[in-house]
């Protein structure tokens, strides 16, 4: 089967190696990004406080990674703050 696309003819075949290597390259792009995008988020994105909300805190946090940081949000982060994002350890 052709496809005629103005003066151009294009079987079937030669479109689907050229999306496979299309879907392919963008594939393989993306794998090469990921780090990028597993960045830690903002503190402002998660809506960090560096106070607890009642008994949440970032040090009862399964995320927060003693002394100070944390495995999700980019920054300093002390124990006794707290963010959208908390979840119990």
């Amino acid at each position: 089967m052709e496809l005629k696309i103005g003066n151009v003819r294009i079987n079937r075949r030669a479109a689907l190696r050229t999306l496979v290597g299309v879907v392919g390259t963008g594939c393989a792009l993306d794998l090469a990004t990921s780090p990028a995008r597993a960045a830690k988020m903002s503190q402002a994105a998660v809506s960090y406080q560096g106070s607890p909300k009642g008994a949440q805190d970032c040090s009862n946090c399964k995320l927060f990674e003693a002394p100070g940081s944390c495995k999700s949000v980019d920054g300093a982060i002390s124990p006794q703050g707290w963010c959208k994002i908390y979840v119990k350890a």
